[in-house]
C-alpha cells in the first residue's frame, strides 16, 4: 500500500511543500513514482517520516537528522530509543518549569521574602513579577489572593524549594498515569488530583473541592496552561481537569 503526498501531508500535519523540500533534499525521497512521475510513499516513507518529525520536535537541524538516520548500523528501534531518551530529559525539564510557571502565577515579587540569588535558584530565569498584573486584575479582589499574599510574604528559600519538589511530584505521577492509559477518573488518579488540591491547601490558600474545580478548569482551558501539561503529555490538561472534577464528586 502506498500513499500519495497529499494523504501523507494530512496524516503527518506538515505542508505538502514540507515533504516537497525534504524530497529535494534528499532527507525523504519516496520510493515510487506514478508513470505520470507523482510521489508515491511506502509504509517505509512513512516510518522515516515520523523518525524525522521526531528528531525536529527535539530542535535537531535537517542536516543533523539526515546524517542520524543514515548513520551505518542503525535501526528504527535504535532511534525510538535515543528518541526517547531525549524527550523524556525534556518532558523533566518541562515538568520543572510547571511548578515554576504555578509558583509564578501565586506569588507576586513584593511579596516574596528572598534576595536575588535565592530567587535565581528558586525560580531560574523566570519572573513572577511579569504575572503581577493579570494576577492581580482577574483575582485581586479575593480573599484567596489576599491570603496567598499574606502566606507567602513569609516563606524562605527552603519553604519555596519544598513546595516545588512537591508540585513536582505531583506532575510527574500526574503525567506517568496519562501515558500509562489509567482512566482519569481512576481511585490511583484521583488521589494525585487530592494531593495537589492539599498542596494548594497547605501553601497558598484554602482550597476546597469547588474551588479546585475552577482550577482544573483554568488547567484545560487556558492556552499557556494547556501548553505546559501537555508537553508533559498529550492531552494532560484535559486529563487533569477530569481527573479533579472526579476527585470532587468523591466529597460532595
Amino acid at each position: 500500500m502506498s500513499f500519495t503526498v497529499g494523504q501523507v501531508a494530512r496524516l503527518a500535519g506538515v505542508t505538502v511543500r514540507t515533504l516537497h523540500h525534504y524530497d529535494e533534499i534528499g532527507l525523504l525521497s519516496p520510493r515510487e513514482r506514478t508513470p505520470a512521475g507523482y510521489r508515491r510513499y511506502s509504509d517505509d516513507d512513512i516510518t522515516r517520516l515520523q523518525q524525522i518529525l521526531l528528531y525536529r520536535e527535539l530542535g535537531f537541524p535537517l542536516e543533523e537528522i539526515a546524517a542520524i538516520l543514515d548513520r551505518p548500523g542503525a535501526d528504527h528501534l535504535d532511534h525510538l530509543r535515543r528518541q526517547h531518551e531525549l524527550l523524556t530529559r525534556k518532558a523533566e525539564r518541562l515538568g520543572q518549569v510547571i511548578a515554576a510557571v504555578e509558583r509564578a502565577i501565586n506569588a507576586r515579587a513584593t511579596g516574596i521574602s528572598l534576595t536575588a540569588e535565592e530567587r535565581l535558584e528558586v525560580f531560574g530565569s523566570l519572573r513572577p513579577e511579569d504575572h503581577d498584573a493579570e494576577v492581580e486584575r482577574r483575582w485581586g479582589h479575593t480573599p484567596q489572593y489576599a491570603e496567598s499574599r499574606r502566606r507567602i510574604a513569609s516563606y524562605t528559600k527552603q519553604d519555596w524549594l519544598l513546595l516545588g519538589k512537591e508540585a513536582q511530584a505531583i506532575n510527574d505521577e500526574l503525567a506517568a498515569a496519562c501515558t500509562s492509559g489509567l482512566p482519569a477518573d481512576s481511585p490511583p488518579v484521583t488521589d494525585i488530583a487530592e494531593r495537589h488540591r492539599a498542596h494548594i491547601d497547605r501553601w497558598f490558600y484554602p482550597c476546597d473541592h469547588q474551588m479546585h474545580r475552577c482550577l482544573g478548569d483554568l488547567y484545560a482551558c487556558d492556552p499557556r496552561f494547556v501548553a505546559v501539561f501537555d508537553a508533559l503529555a498529550p492531552g494532560l490538561a484535559a486529563y487533569f481537569r477530569t481527573a479533579i472534577h472526579a476527585n470532587a464528586r468523591r466529597h460532595p
